[in-house]
């Protein structure tokens, strides 16, 4: 009887878990990936993209000698720098699944500030701006102690405080009054243009630097061996970004004085401000430490704590972060307006900036969301408002379709949260 001593063939390898990374290098794989998480719950701004092209589209279409004018343009650009500004500052609250009601009013304080400290104290512009940044973040840290140490709820707290604030807004300007804004710099930032050879060359700058971060950064992954997407991705997104600011800036170049003799071109002041604004926020709830405690504290507080995360100090700072924020936002509108008013940063000032943050694909349930989606969703909320204005349609209506864009954005953000849970990404 013989017996077989045939060595059994080894058993296949076990997947580490790294297949993603490897279809991930190429074009096919990348998308297929984008694919899995789109259905898998994780759509991000995706929604507001499509619904901007969406309402660009519609609305061009409505009113084709009006809407895409270079005129019109520039205006919905002004329109959107406060809202934008704003709702990048309530980013970080929301992603701690926290909520600032008091984020409008805080902004319309801190630009009182700034104007009496230009009016009535003949201090210069950046003082005056400090000083009205530094009184918002003052806010924002009292804001975040109490709901940190205190243990009071955020809605609870930012109510308090968007009450209490109206009140110290009518104490400083008084009853039916205002206050001007006359410094030329300050009024410059919503109402005057950079000229048309700096915008291109900044335009061009901004270009460039972006693709040889972004190649950079591919390089670096290679070399090193890190998960990357595809180098024809990466080109792809390089020259999209470079059609975009150099279509926006070609627009915005164009003379759009309505009177002959006057010229009016070039990109508006607040545009590099809102993209300064951008690209530092960015960087720091993305490249940085403080940026990643943030997140797993929006994901989960108690892990977050188990960590070694100070998720009090986390809490406060992000307080402060958007008071700060909405302080500059406030400063933006007071340019626009050329004064400030008792009621600057009240209405639908914070309604709009939430709005805004949710529509861009910011989870009102923590952890998920990007300071660039405030910005998406900052141009949706001011496209609505523009184009239904150009159509001579009543401020009701405007209430109505932006209160139904709201609410479609919550919807999906609620049924993405659940698919996520479902297919446990």
């Amino acid at each position: 009887m013989s017996v077989d001593t045939q060595t059994p063939s080894p058993a296949p390898a076990a997947d580490p878990g790294f297949s993603g990374d490897q279809r991930a290098t190429t074009v096919g794989g990348a998308v297929r990936e984008y694919a899995d998480k789109i259905r898998g719950g994780d759509m991000g701004a995706l929604p507001a993209v499509l619904g901007l092209i969406v309402l660009l589209i519609v609305f061009s279409a409505i009113q084709p000698d009006t809407f895409p004018s270079p005129r019109n343009i520039a205006n919905l650009t002004v329109q959107a720098g406060a809202i934008c500004v704003l709702a990048m500052g309530l980013v970080p609250v929301l992603l701690l699944g926290d909520i600032d009601l008091s984020a409008g009013v805080s902004g319309g304080t801190a630009s009182a500030v700034t104007a009496l400290a230009l009016a009535n104290h003949g201090q210069s512009w950046p003082v005056a701006v400090v000083v009205g940044v530094l009184t918002g973040a003052v806010i924002g840290l009292l804001i975040g102690i109490m709901v940190a140490k205190v243990g009071i709820p955020a809605f609870v707290v930012t109510l308090a405080f968007f009450l209490g604030l109206q009140g110290v807004n009518l104490k400083l300007i008084g009853s039916g009054a205002s206050i001007p804004v006359r410094n030329e710099t300050i009024l410059n930032i919503s109402n005057s243009n950079m000229n048309v050879v700096l915008g291109w060359v900044v335009a061009i700058v901004a270009i460039v630097l972006y693709g040889l971060l972004a190649l950079r950064k591919h390089q670096v992954q290679v070399k090193r061996g890190l998960q990357h997407g595809p180098l024809a991705l990466v080109l792809a997104r390089i020259v999209g970004l470079a059609l975009l600011v150099v279509a926006f800036t070609a627009i915005l170049s164009v003379d759009r004085a309505p009177a002959v003799g006057v010229v009016l071109a070039g990109v508006p002041w607040v545009v590099p401000l809102v993209v300064v604004l951008l690209i530092v926020l960015t960087f720091i709830f993305s490249k940085t430490s403080y940026g990643r405690h943030v997140y797993a504290v929006g994901g989960n507080k108690e892990a977050g704590r188990r960590a070694g995360i100070n998720v009090d100090a986390i809490r406060v700072s992000v307080f402060a972060i958007a008071s700060s924020m909405a302080a500059i936002s406030g400063i933006i509108t007071a340019s626009r307006l050329n004064g400030v008013s008792p009621d600057a940063g009240a209405g639908n000032t914070l309604l709009y900036a939430v709005g805004a943050a949710v529509i861009g694909g910011t989870s009102l349930f923590g952890g998920r969301g990007k300071v660039r989606d405030a910005v998406i969703g900052g141009f949706v909320i001011a496209t609505i408002d523009n184009g239904l204005g150009l159509l001579g349609q009543e401020a009701y209506v405007k209430f109505i379709v932006t209160g139904v864009v709201l609410l479609i954005a919550a919807s999906v953000d609620a049924l993405s949260r659940r698919r996520r849970t479902v297919t446990g990404t």
